[in-house]
């Protein structure tokens, strides 16, 4: 197999992850690569451009937090090609392995014992006021809509094959899938969906109606949102990249037709919840909960 590399910038402790890990493969005989710095940490390795590394490589090992994983997956998911993350950040929701996981779940996945997760990603595409494509990008969490440097009041309308569901006045408005939906998703109040769903959820940010809630809605929708507001907005997809969403202008969101692969780690989404959410918990139980004792009183 071969395997690529991605490391946190300026994480010491990815470098030498990177070491360990590459040493690894090559009593494997499996083929190292990686780009720019990261192919210093990683002896033996070839050097290639992240444009192509996608087209390279079998697997692709992330070592970092969410943030630097769903910049990897921007390079390679259209490819097909799984990510195997290892956290080294804070919060960890889609690297699933520990550090002290990594070697031995790297073993299986390089003996193909290791199972692979399929998760909906967003195609979004981005439309002057003429309907004429300006780009496309695609999401592993969310497209988000949002007020530029000014707080003020947005307003957009959200369309959902063809027919109008509302107009939406607030600070912005995220679009999220199942994958990104415990991401700003949850901490504007939308739900959790599990992650083997395919959904898109429509979550206003501080919205300005009592009546503008979340709203959840098939993947295969047509789901299209124009900036009514006097103003310009911001689009920001999975926290990577950026644009200016000008008057007028719209985003048209649908299901990619190629998933997301990443390869499972041995707890499940509710465990991963409870550990990095405490979910489930009141204030004060922890304890019990670590002890085996009923939360009930």
């Amino acid at each position: 197999m071969r395997f690529g590399f991605l490391l946190k910038r300026g994480k010491p402790e990815a470098r030498e992850l990177a070491t360990e890990l590459g040493e690894i493969l090559k009593r494997r005989s499996c083929a190292v690569l990686a780009s720019g710095e990261d192919v210093d940490a990683l002896p033996g390795a070839r050097l290639v451009d992240p444009s192509v590394i996608g087209t390279c490589i079998d697997a692709l090992v992330v070592l970092g937090g969410d943030g630097t994983f769903l910049f990897g997956a921007g390079l390679v998911a259209d490819h097909g090609v799984p990510l195997f993350g290892v956290n080294l950040g804070s919060m960890g929701f889609i690297t699933h392995f520990t550090r002290a996981q990594s070697a031995a779940a790297l073993e299986a996945a390089c003996l193909g014992r290791l199972p692979i997760d399929e998760r909906m990603r967003l195609s979004v595409t981005v439309r002057s006021r003429d309907g004429e494509v300006v780009e496309t990008r695609n999401a592993v969490n969310d497209a988000v809509i949002s007020q530029t440097s000014m707080a003020r009041l947005l307003d957009f309308e959200a369309r959902l094959d063809g027919e109008i569901v509302t107009t939406y006045k607030g600070d912005g408005l995220i679009l999220s899938t199942p994958t990104g939906s415990t991401a700003y998703n949850l901490a504007a109040g939308g739900p959790i969906l599990t992650p083997n769903l395919e959904a898109i959820v429509v979550t206003p940010i501080c919205p300005h109606m009592l009546t503008n809630r979340p709203l959840v809605v098939r993947p295969d929708s047509q789901l299209v949102v124009t900036n009514v507001s006097e103003g310009g907005a911001q689009l920001t997809i999975d926290g990577q990249w950026g644009r200016a969403l000008g008057p007028g202008e719209s985003i048209e969101v649908r299901k990619t037709n190629r998933p997301l692969r990443i390869y499972r780690g041995a707890a499940s989404f509710f465990a991963i919840l409870h550990d990095k959410l405490s979910w489930g918990e009141r204030q004060g139980d922890a304890a019990g909960v670590a002890t085996g004792r009923s939360a009930r009183r």
